[in-house]
């Protein structure tokens, strides 16, 4: 598991590899990542957006932004959390992500961004 603290935002993501959804002979591995977003402030705090860059061994990069995380902007109070799972797909067997949120403060409207800390995609095999 990987974790970082942004402005008493923490942000925990765990990967799994989905060896029954990727196809090695066409170059098409799939990751899922499970993001638990925690709420260490005093303050009601809303997820705007999000924005990824996925990197791939190849040298291939890619960004990814858009509202919310999985169709849904949640409010998270103080001393909550919220988690949701997500997928990436990579034409190489190893790859990474990291990114940001745009949160926003519920009670005065105050925006801040918080930090995804960087996580590998890696297949099992690779860590032999």
């Amino acid at each position: 598991m990987v974790t970082a603290t942004t402005l008493g935002v923490k942000i925990s993501v765990e990967t799994t590899y989905q060896e029954e959804h990727s196809n090695p002979t066409t170059a098409h591995f799939m990751f899922a990542y499970r993001i638990t977003i925690e709420n260490l402030t005093d303050y009601t705090i809303q997820l705007k957006r999000r924005q990824w860059f996925i990197f791939d061994s190849n040298g291939s990069q890619r960004e990814v932004e858009g509202e919310g995380v999985v169709g849904e902007q949640p409010i998270i109070e103080p001393g909550e959390s919220h988690a949701y799972v997500s997928a990436c797909n990579l034409s190489t067997d190893m790859g990474s992500m990291s990114g940001n949120y745009l949160m926003q403060r519920i009670a005065d409207d105050t925006e801040f961004i918080v930090d995804i800390p960087e996580f590998e995609l890696v297949v099992p095999y690779r860590l032999n």
